[in-house]
């Protein structure tokens, strides 16, 4: 890694932190108490330039690389020690990539700057109530009449289902089952006949959640993302940067509960010494630590592979994909681990609303659900790597 990106990699971290801690951390719980956060916090993030990062000058964003990204999206989460927050907050990120790739010139310049400059909300929409992981799946439908689509049916487990001004959804515009079928429509937040149902969740409280409901809900066949057919490709594509995403937050999450099981170890005091004087506690906290330094190289190294592909036009290489994969898997698990050590070394205050470690603790089965459950990227990475 050249000078040029440490320096600029140390700068983003900083200023993230900051931000964190002074615009999100503080705020957490009482934001999950009203299961919410402000809209304007979007604006602040925007100012910053934190939402427009890894998107193209001409709408508004930064162009940056996913190894100039990495220390973003882990001091968000470190220092956020939100969940709920950074999945809302950022939820434009696997909405609007499909715009930015394969919606037309007018479209975007309509769509992503206002998103970016935090003024508008973007979602993704593509998981259904009887689909779940299965994509290819999918029944909400999207049939052309005249110079409009008309869109019938149900997405569930929409992050940011309540607020968005634009959802991206997978619709089946062609006949039949399979993958064949499947297109990307942009969808305003105004549209007639849509509506939606806030969803009550077991973590991420202060991010809403929906299902969303399609009835004769008609859309302009302008906002078709490229062509009808491609967007079971568009999906997959797009599913490479969340995973990575998800990957940086569970690093994060984790480099947060370590750091308040340490602190607490360090002050709370039994049997006449310190819980860090004790050698069972030191002993989960060295091993806390050896899976967040697994983690950091793993993503590390996926990040710059990913960047290697990227500049020679390969960004879908299927032995990256599989690291892709593994890596979501890998960096959860030490999530899970983390959060149940830090609560254990904690003890009954671990067991209480407010501290870092049992928020994180309610939110990790989402991180290894989200994006594609555990089982969904073990056969993935199976097939990439050519074993199936």
């Amino acid at each position: 890694m050249d000078a040029e990106l440490q320096a600029d990699r140390a700068a983003l971290a900083d200023t993230v932190r900051r931000f964190a801690e002074s615009e999100i951390a503080p705020n957490v719980q009482a934001w999950d108490d009203a299961g919410e956060f402000p809209r304007a916090l979007y604006a602040r993030a925007a100012e910053l330039g934190l939402l427009g990062l890894g998107y193209p000058e001409e709408l508004g964003g930064t162009p940056a690389s996913y190894s100039l990204k990495l220390p973003a999206w882990v001091a968000l989460a470190r220092h956020g020690k939100s969940g709920g927050v950074l999945a809302s907050l950022f939820s434009h990120n696997i909405g609007l990539p499909p715009v930015v790739l394969h919606a037309s010139d007018a479209v975007r310049r309509e769509v992503v700057p206002p998103v970016l400059r935090g003024e508008k909300i973007a979602a993704l929409a593509i998981t259904e109530p009887g689909g779940g992981s299965d994509v290819a799946a999918l029944r909400t439908t999207a049939r052309r009449d005249g110079d409009h689509y008309v869109v019938d049916g149900e997405k569930t487990f929409i992050t940011s289902g309540m607020r968005a001004d634009w959802i991206t959804v997978a619709v089946r515009t062609g006949e039949g089952r399979g993958a064949g079928g499947i297109s990307m429509l942009l969808v305003p937040g105004g549209a007639v006949g849509l509506t939606r149902t806030r969803l009550s969740k077991m973590g991420w409280l202060c991010s809403d959640t929906a299902t969303l409901h399609f009835d004769n809900v008609r859309v302009p066949a302008r906002y078709l993302l490229g062509n009808e057919g491609e967007g079971f490709r568009m999906i997959m594509g797009n599913f490479n940067g969340e995973r990575i995403g998800l990957a940086a937050g569970a690093l994060g999450f984790s480099q947060a509960c370590l750091d308040e099981a340490l602190a607490w170890a360090r002050e709370r005091k039994a049997f006449g010494a310190p819980l860090i004087g004790h050698q069972a506690v030191r002993h989960k906290l060295v091993d806390m630590q050896m899976r967040i330094a697994s983690t950091e190289a793993w993503i590390e190294a996926v990040s710059a592979q990913g960047d290697a592909l990227e500049a020679a036009g390969r960004h879908n290489a299927p032995e990256w994909v599989a690291q892709i994969c593994m890596l979501k898997n890998h960096a959860t698990q030490a999530m899970q681990f983390c959060a149940d050590q830090a609560v254990q070394i904690l003890g009954g205050m671990g067991f209480m609303r407010g501290t870092v470690s049992e928020r994180i603790y309610r939110e990790v089965k989402v991180m290894m659900i989200g994006g594609g459950a555990e089982e969904v990227m073990k056969e993935l990475a199976a097939k990439q790597l050519g074993w199936l």
